[in-house]
């Protein structure tokens, strides 16, 4: 089945506000065939699940250069706010409290709306269609 997996930071400008998000080290999937069977990502998404967080696959921040594949990203719906109950157990669960990973190969990341609304143009009806034409 298709779907579509949106950018990082385009989740962001819909969300206005900072958003998180967990990405894989490449070297994982080294004896596994796809990200699809990482037991790390597996368990990931159990824990989110079992803590009643919503998640979805995101791609990396969007690039008119290059294009990433997608290597098992999880987008994250907390609102990047050390005040906020979810961000805060999120962070916990990921992260020990001098902000190294607790798990190997997995890391937390924060986007800022400041950078994800440098790509707003994205947005604009017709954006990418017009980019492939020109790729």
């Amino acid at each position: 089945m298709s779907r579509i997996i949106h950018h990082i930071d385009e989740i962001g400008r819909r969300k206005q506000r900072d958003v998180v998000f967990v990405a894989f080290d490449p070297g994982l999937t080294k004896g596994c065939e796809t990200w699809t069977r990482l037991p790390i990502r597996q368990q990931i998404i159990d824990w989110l699940d079992a803590e009643d967080i919503a998640w979805t696959p995101c791609a990396h921040f969007a690039s008119e250069n290059h294009m990433c594949v997608y290597r098992g990203q999880i987008y994250i719906d907390v609102p990047h706010d050390p005040e906020d109950p979810g961000y805060r157990k999120v962070a916990a669960y990921f992260e020990f409290p001098d902000g190294t990973m607790r798990l190997p190969g997995v890391t937390l990341y924060h986007l800022p709306l400041s950078m994800a609304m440098t790509n707003a143009h994205h947005d604009e009806p017709g954006f990418w269609e017009r980019w492939a034409e020109n790729f």
